[in-house]
């Protein structure tokens, strides 16, 4: 009878153990958009989808679980495939919103499942696949970026403009200071490429940033023409 209630208290507590790290299982997001004329000009070649050539906007690159210490889970569930099926209705919003640029030319699952494989997995505890794909979109709407910059004249016209000027921009627009990570192209400018937005766990608010990313940029950056 001791044997079976010691079995059984065990088993409890490992249970509520695991329920516990799940819980836990991190800290925030970053969600991560990215200007095409500079992924473009950051690799040897890039290459438009098989839909066409992407609009002249910030594309996802991914939303993805971090911990404040920096570091961040990944490919956390191995059982948990990439169902195009359970998104087929966002494909469109997809194909506009979160782009591929690799070579060659695809249609974007590629792109997708890695996202989902790689970061999605590991925020289970939060959202399905379903709801993880469908914030991305909710907060690339909320995020406007482009027009963020537009609005203080920061335009993708081959211009360059101060760091500084794009970060105010984008926390004038959004309430939250970004993280900027930029690429250098054959004629060694630093491009305006990456933008880091933090979000909360539920992926529908943006936070203060508990860690900002470490990415190197000049002081005055170029908005290439896409």
């Amino acid at each position: 009878m001791k044997l079976q209630f010691s079995i059984f208290t065990k088993l409890l507590i490992i249970q509520y153990l695991s329920i516990l790290c799940v819980s836990q299982d991190f800290d925030f997001f970053y969600f991560v958009q990215q200007w095409p004329g500079s992924y473009c000009d950051t690799k040897q070649s890039c290459c438009y989808p098989k839909s066409g050539k992407p609009a002249a906007d910030f594309g996802i690159h991914g939303l993805w679980p971090e911990y404040k210490d920096g570091s961040y889970p990944s490919n956390c569930d191995p059982d948990s495939v990439f169902e195009k099926s359970q998104i087929s209705d966002l494909i469109s919003d997809l194909r506009q919103n979160w782009p591929t640029l690799s070579c060659p030319s695809n249609d974007g699952t590629k792109f997708w499942t890695h996202e989902w494989v790689k970061h999605g997995t590991c925020a289970e505890s939060e959202l399905d696949q379903r709801e993880y794909f469908e914030a991305a979109l909710k907060l690339k709407e909320k995020a406007n970026l482009l027009q963020a910059l537009k609005n203080a004249g920061i335009k993708p016209d081959d211009g360059f403009y101060e760091l500084e000027s794009i970060i105010a921009a984008i926390k004038e627009a959004t309430g939250f200071t970004p993280g900027i990570e930029c690429n250098v192209d054959l004629e060694h400018n630093s491009q305006l490429y990456q933008i880091y937005m933090c979000v909360d766990t539920s992926a529908s608010e943006f936070i203060l940033c508990p860690k900002q990313p470490k990415k190197k940029c000049a002081s005055t950056v170029q908005f290439p023409r896409f």
